[in-house]
């Protein structure tokens, strides 16, 4: 299973959920991990704000931000970084962790139909006046 670990800016909670004005982009976030997980994938998530000794110890991320901290959030496959300064897609969750739509809270929208067949007169009809 493929390892991704998401470090993101300074918030105020570890997930940015908090306040009065609530980003639509890490709800999202939040809710395809959250999907993710029950489904038995899980995905790290590291805070600046609450988990600053992650971005000390892995010194790629420790570059990235030397460089700009408006590089986060960044993500990190397997360890390489494999994006930064957004958050994936939910198509990119999905290509990049190699799962299927439903895994991250995707409905299945196929319509299923079933064809029963009649047999000559089951309609009420006889001798084809319909």
């Amino acid at each position: 299973m493929k390892r991704m670990i998401i470090y993101e800016p300074a918030m105020c909670c570890s997930t940015g959920l908090c306040g009065v004005s609530i980003d639509p982009e890490l709800l999202r976030v939040s809710a395809v991990l959250s999907h993710l997980e029950k489904n038995g994938v899980k995905v790290e998530r590291y805070n600046l704000s609450s988990a600053p000794q992650e971005f000390v110890i892995n010194k790629k991320i420790n570059l990235l931000i030397t460089q700009s901290i408006d590089n986060l959030p960044a993500i990190v496959l397997d360890g390489e970084i494999v994006m930064t300064k957004r958050y994936p897609k939910n198509d990119e969750f999905k290509s990049l962790l190699d799962v299927p739509g439903s895994f991250i809270g995707e409905k299945d929208n196929a319509i299923k139909v079933k064809v029963h067949k009649m047999s000559a007169g089951a309609c009420g009809c006889a001798g084809g006046k319909c």
